[in-house]
């Protein structure tokens, strides 16, 4: 099994999450991707903190430690597809996590998130949740 990682589960683990770090131990040997979109929601964090050097560096890390999955046409289709049928059947989500949850089903990619009640909304998307964060 793969992992996307969700930008949740890297903040806890920037912010030394004893669970994140523990589960990163445990399964050090599985792939671990984050999307492109994640790595814009960390630099989105780091340009508006109080520390912009510093944080841009971390996030520049985090994109050295986990391979970036660019959005491609294929994971676009597959965004338009779930957009398309979560609005019909009112359950919305965020573009950015639906991005998120098109990268993982287009790359065969569970996500591990800490938000599991809202990628739930997608019945056929592989989740992993940790507890206790």
């Amino acid at each position: 099994m793969a992992f996307l990682i969700d930008t949740d589960i890297i903040i806890y683990s920037l912010k030394g999450n004893e669970t994140v770090h523990r589960w990163m131990l445990e399964n050090k040997n599985l792939p671990k991707f984050i999307s492109v979109v994640t790595y814009g929601e960390l630099v989105y964090g780091a340009r508006k903190s109080r520390y912009p050097e510093k944080n841009m560096a971390t996030a520049n890390r985090v994109a050295e430690l986990f391979p970036v999955i660019d959005i491609n046409k294929g994971i676009m289709e597959v965004f338009g597809e779930l957009k398309a049928r979560l609005e019909s059947s009112g359950k919305r989500m965020d573009d950015m996590d639906l991005l998120i949850a098109a990268t993982a089903m287009y790359m065969n990619l569970s996500v591990l998130t800490n938000n599991k009640d809202h990628f739930s909304r997608i019945d056929e998307l592989k989740l992993e949740s940790l507890q206790k964060i």
